[in-house]
């Protein structure tokens, strides 16, 4: 009973959500709401989210203090696949906002409360397969191509800058990369904050998620793009900025799942 719990929910039935459909207005909307959030109490939210750009500064460390500078960048550019995870207070708060209960920051560390905290978990950890996936196979593409791990940070840097494996390695790489980054995107964009408002169980929230995306490509693109290029700006220098982009991002998906799922109707 457990697992079925944590798979399809409480529920003897699979709860299959309405998607609605949206348009580019709409994610730039859901951005423009994450902003309001912020803007609420801002010294809280980054308070909380510099747990982010810490967590990327020791990834960073320790790749290059083991001489595994082959696995920075899948590191770093890894991290937005676990993104969703590390922002589940985030859809928490702004969550409360909306119903106008108490939004202070500390809510977003008691999700413990949630029963849907079984399923949370287990879409998390699929997302941590992946991630791990990534560097995997990233450290096999590396090895493919070059055989030996560098030995030194200048090697290393010349060996992808001025040689033609390095730009194979580079343009692979990136592909591979954002196989990942559509397929951890169109399992997860609303997944998370279904989860914490509806306790319907990890699959049949990821398929909602699915089927959100696969109705609205465009939208969900633009969104991932939108993510993509605020995560890189943020990570600019040293993971700091995600301190600022991480809140905001994390609030504007809550109110992006609102404009996709269609909201539950009333208990029969």
């Amino acid at each position: 009973m457990t697992t079925f719990h944590v798979l399809s929910g409480p529920n003897a039935s699979v709860d299959h959500p309405g998607i609605r459909k949206i348009g580019i207005a709409d994610v730039f909307d859901a951005l423009r709401l994450g902003l309001d959030d912020f803007r609420e109490k801002p010294s809280h939210y980054v308070f909380l989210c510099l747990i982010y750009p810490v967590a990327g500064a020791v990834l960073m460390t320790w790749s290059a203090g083991a001489n595994m500078l082959p696995l920075l960048y899948p590191l770093a550019s890894g991290f937005a696949l676990i993104g969703p995870v590390a922002a589940i207070g985030l859809y928490e708060i702004s969550r409360r906002r909306e119903l106008g209960m108490d939004a202070r920051w500390p809510h977003a560390l008691r999700l413990y409360r949630s029963p849907a905290l079984p399923s949370i978990l287990a879409v998390a950890i699929l997302l941590f397969i992946i991630f791990i996936a990534w560097l995997l196979v990233a450290q096999a593409l590396y090895m493919r191509i070059f055989g030996t791990p560098p030995d030194s940070i200048s090697a290393f840097w010349n060996s992808i800058i001025g040689t033609e494996e390095g730009w194979t390695l580079i343009l692979v790489g990136n592909a591979v990369g954002f196989v990942f980054a559509v397929i951890v995107l169109s399992i997860s964009v609303v997944t998370f904050p279904l989860l914490l408002d509806r306790d319907i169980g990890a699959v049949a929230a990821i398929d909602t998620s699915i089927r959100a995306t696969l109705t609205n490509p465009v939208p969900v693109a633009c969104w991932g793009l939108i993510i993509a290029a605020g995560l890189v700006i943020g990570s600019i220098p040293i993971f700091v900025g995600l301190a600022l982009i991480m809140p905001i991002f994390g609030h504007a998906t809550w109110h992006l799942y609102r404009k996709l799922v269609e909201p539950a109707g009333p208990a029969g």
